[in-house]
């Protein structure tokens, strides 16, 4: 059965649980999706009544699913909410209130997360995009209940520059635009895993700095004076173009 897309967006996050059909496979294990995005605005989506990005495809989210208005996140930045979202619990039951900041530290050893468990269940798993619970080997996604990884590790990193970005635990070569990437990785995981319960993370750098656009987006944002508004709106258009390709896959 297809069960319908839900969405909240919060102010540092957005999060989307896609539950999607599995061919083959009991109903009593769908398909999880979870996608973040990264510092988008509240007001940046067309269902908030944003005027100057087209977001079709989250506002088709909304549209179709649940909206968590009064919804908050745990923490008012990026790893400690990561770390109760993969958790479910409080960061500061676990002492992990603060972005990691050296070697040694991350998501504290102690704890499962979503894909410990899921993994546990039998469910294919993966990570597509930043991570930013750690950065040495036991901290590693791969080391966290994850299957597969394809992204970056710590809190920021630039769009179009390959050096960081892994595949598993391998530095890849070649990379054009980590938005893009991230959502061809996310439908090609989805593709491998089609014949058997996934679980897949997708979190999107998307909008989070360094402030990097491609020139043909750029280019569909003439009227907008504040370059670094426009920026913005072409790195939001990506984002909503990506998520775009990944729902198609899970219908």
């Amino acid at each position: 059965m297809n069960r319908k897309v839900r969405c909240g967006v919060f102010t540092v996050l957005m999060v989307v649980l896609a539950i999607a059909p599995v061919v083959g496979v009991a109903a009593t294990k769908p398909n999880i999706l979870i996608i973040v995005g990264d510092d988008m605005g509240y007001a940046d989506v067309g269902f908030h009544r944003c005027k100057d990005i087209p977001t079709p495809h989250l506002d088709a989210l909304a549209a179709s699913g649940v909206r968590f208005t009064s919804g908050y996140v745990s923490g008012p930045y990026c790893s400690p909410t990561r770390a109760g979202l993969l958790t479910g619990r409080y960061q500061t039951r676990f002492g992990h209130e603060f972005n990691p900041d050296g070697g040694g530290q991350g998501l504290p050893l102690t704890e499962k997360t979503i894909a410990d468990r899921l993994k546990s269940a039998g469910y294919a798993t993966g990570l597509v995009g930043k991570w930013h619970l750690g950065g040495d080997a036991e901290h590693h996604p791969l080391q966290r209940g994850f299957d597969e990884f394809f992204g970056f590790l710590g809190g920021s990193h630039s769009y179009f520059q390959s050096a960081g970005i892994q595949r598993g635990t391998n530095q890849i070569t070649e990379l054009d635009y980590t938005t893009d990437a991230f959502g061809r990785e996310a439908v090609a995981f989805i593709d491998r895993h089609k014949s058997e319960p996934w679980f897949l993370y997708l979190a999107f750098n998307a909008v989070h700095t360094p402030m990097h656009a491609t020139d043909d987006r750029l280019a569909k944002f003439p009227q907008v004076a504040d370059k670094k508004r426009q920026t913005y709106d072409a790195m939001m258009l990506a984002m909503n173009e990506a998520i775009g390709r990944v729902r198609k896959k899970t219908r």
